[in-house]
């Protein structure tokens, strides 16, 4: 059995806890070795139990002399273990509760390590230790929960640090001889890094805190460089191995300008540099393969929906898929809107709406997942756009490229994601950003408003709703309320309540996730022909819904969402010509959420709200509740910009030589933890 067998095929001890252990994401064996400590408890210093102060953290090691059960009446604490231990300078007594298998653990004459807080209980005037870490020490024996640096794990409901400390020895015990050093030497020296098998072993057990950082630091390294490693080989084989089907653009520029030139607007500097890369691309002999990423409502549509009509022009069909059907839908009518009156023949395939035609008589499809039917079959499919492409899996987009042949690529996502994280994430992609807005769009005024001032919030809104005739959002992040977050308002109670107690005069909608999509659809258009004058929802409404007439957004609990989702969410107002406002509700007391969500107030772009979250929140908190697409590195983090630039130094050095190093070749290939890939 190797590191690589999935844990189902393991003895029967770590098959019951399979279900648990996936929560951590640990599906094999190897996956044990990148579940990494988030801290380490001190109990290296072992002490002679006659120096032992009160309100210290000691570890002593000794002989059990006594081990009894105490059963207790009428408490809470039915019953008591109490082991007596001697060292030679002196005697203690360690204590647990409820837990009477100890007493066939821990026998009399063998020989404890135990480590915990020294101290007075009770009416004792004697020292004692409740509820130690413990493990019996055999001849020859190591101590691994005691007497060291101790690793404390990631943890789910009957899955504990000791349990995962003692699978994870076992696992480095028996199967350290299949790990080897892969990576060249001179990348070694280069950066400093420790050994491969020696990093495994000091992360989870290590000599002291400097190693275990050492350690960490070697881990990190693997998998941004195995990241940028693998997408600069995906980026080699995409250019050499596939022959594109290269567009005509100077012989169609006429048409290509006068199209442009119809729209009601003119293309912001931002848009049109996006389009003149596109455009290069689209004449290459080899296919597109662009990420265009830009803030909702900065025009990423009408970009793509040009590209389609130059495919259209060389005789070229294209398809665009979207996530959702509300999403998918107002593609369709924004593109229908431009491109018809050009002659361009557009339809549409959802789930629910299946309008597209079995002949291909269509030079534009649009639609969801549906678009990858075997039943619709492309004459000449020469353009792909796939939008919010995280979305997606690689085996859908795989499905969807062959139905042409190398159709060009582009993949629109509206996430904001810091620079450092794209560049790492998406290496084998061209990248363009729409880093400014159309020109006359009003900037959304937000505030961060204080718990005292809600009520005087919701007379505003009202009067805002009656004097202009718009209409607002009103999102809470869950759908049920949460046992364990009683203060955070839930969409179901909250409808109800506004409905009956804050606005008995206005007609109120309510989505969430667990609706039917026909039923959200239905939902949607009521509030677009104005049914509704407020929306009650949960994060669904995060991506593709288009209201002109909403002006205001009020969301609940809004430290509970990251900045790029907050401000994915303010998106959905703006998009008339009213001014539009943001109003964000938390009840935390923290200063540092407080600052946080004041970012709001005065920052307007997302690739700013992004690399801020990125400094105040972490890696590990960037996405929010609902985030999508984006990796999560076991032992790297996205802000570390050092190790990421060491990183891209080391790939840009190996890889037009990746077959003079075998080993690190063939880890390219296996490794599942570290390369980590969106495509």
């Amino acid at each position: 059995m190797d590191l690589h067998t999935p844990i189902t095929r393991g003895n029967r001890a770590i098959k019951m806890y399979a279900g648990r252990l996936e929560k951590l994401g640990i599906m094999t064996f190897y996956d044990f070795l990148f579940h990494l400590p988030s801290r380490y408890e001190d109990y290296s210093m072992i002490s002679k139990i006659a120096e032992i102060q009160q309100g210290e953290t000691v570890t002593i090691q000794g002989q059990v002399l006594e081990m009894k059960t105490q059963y207790m009446r009428g408490a809470r604490i039915k019953n008591m273990q109490k082991a007596l231990v001697a060292d030679g300078t002196g005697t203690i007594e360690l204590t647990w509760f409820n837990q009477p298998f100890l007493t066939r653990t821990i026998l009399p004459n063998t020989t404890i390590s135990a480590s915990g807080r020294a101290d007075r209980f009770g009416r004792s005037k004697n020292l004692s230790i409740q509820s130690p870490e413990y493990e019996i020490i055999f001849e020859n024996g190591q101590a691994i929960h005691t007497g060291r640096l101790i690793p404390v794990y990631p943890e789910t409901q009957g899955v504990s640090s000791k349990w995962l400390r003692r699978q994870i020895y076992n696992i480095l015990s028996q199967h350290l001889g299949e790990l080897s050093e892969y990576l060249p030497q001179k990348i070694l020296s280069q950066n400093n890094l420790m050994n491969y098998t020696e990093a495994l072993q000091e992360v989870h057990f290590p000599k002291d805190l400097q190693t275990a950082q050492n350690a960490r630091e070697r881990l990190a390294f693997d998998e941004l460089f195995l990241m940028q490693l693998g997408a600069k080989k995906r980026r080699f084989q995409w250019q050499e191995r596939q022959l594109g089907s290269p567009f005509e653009i100077k012989k169609y520029e006429k048409q290509i300008n006068a199209c442009i030139n119809s729209l009601p607007f003119k293309l912001t500097t931002a848009q049109q540099t996006a389009l003149d890369s596109i455009m290069q691309d689209l004449h290459k002999g080899t296919p597109m393969n662009r990420l265009l990423q830009g803030d909702v409502g900065s025009g990423k549509t009408i970009v793509a929906a040009i590209g389609m009509y130059t495919a259209f022009l060389n005789g070229y069909q294209s398809v665009l898929m979207a996530p959702t059907e509300i999403l998918a839908q107002q593609h369709f009518i924004t593109v229908s809107k431009f491109l018809e009156p050009l002659g361009v023949t557009i339809d549409l395939v959802t789930g629910s709406k299946k309008r597209v035609t079995s002949d291909s008589n269509f030079s534009i499809l649009i639609g969801t997942h549906a678009v990858l039917s075997e039943k619709i079959v492309f004459d000449k499919l020469g353009l792909i756009v796939i939008d919010e492409q995280q979305r997606f899996g690689v085996e859908q987009r795989s499905i969807i490229r062959q139905k042409g042949n190398n159709p060009h690529l582009l993949t629109m996502t509206a996430t904001p994601i810091p620079r450092t994280v794209s560049l790492t994430m998406y290496g084998d992609l061209d990248l363009s950003y729409l880093n400014e807005m159309p020109h006359g769009r009003k900037k959304i005024k937000t505030w961060l408003v204080p718990p005292e001032k809600r009520n005087a919030a919701y007379d505003w809104i009202q009067k805002q709703i009656k004097e202009t005739k718009s209409q607002a959002f009103i999102i809470c992040p869950f759908i049920e309320p949460s046992e364990t977050m009683q203060t955070v308002k839930a969409v179901n109670q909250e409808y109800e309540r506004l409905r009956k107690e804050i606005y008995p005069d206005l007609k109120l909608g309510l989505l969430h996730g667990k609706q039917k999509a026909k039923e959200k659809d239905t939902i949607l258009e009521q509030f677009r022909k104005g049914d509704f004058a407020i929306l009650v929802a949960t994060p669904v409404v995060e991506v593709g819904i288009d209201i002109p007439n909403a002006t205001i957004i009020m969301i609940e609990a809004a430290e509970r969402f990251g900045l790029s989702q907050l401000h994915q969410l303010r998106g959905r107002v703006g998009r008339g010509d009213k001014q539009s406002y943001c109003l964000l509700f938390t009840d935390s007391r923290s200063a540092q959420t407080s600052a946080r969500l004041k970012a709001m107030e005065t920052t307007h772009s997302g690739a700013e709200l992004a690399e801020l979250d990125l400094k105040l929140r972490g890696p590990g908190n960037l996405y929010g509740t609902a985030q999508h697409g984006i990796p999560k590195l076991k032992a790297a983090a996205f802000s570390d910009t050092a190790l990421i630039q060491k990183a891209k130094f080391a790939a840009d050095e190996v890889f037009p030589y990746l077959k003079d190093y075998p080993q690190l070749a063939k880890q390219l290939e296996s490794a599942t933890s570290p390369n980590i890939s969106p495509d």
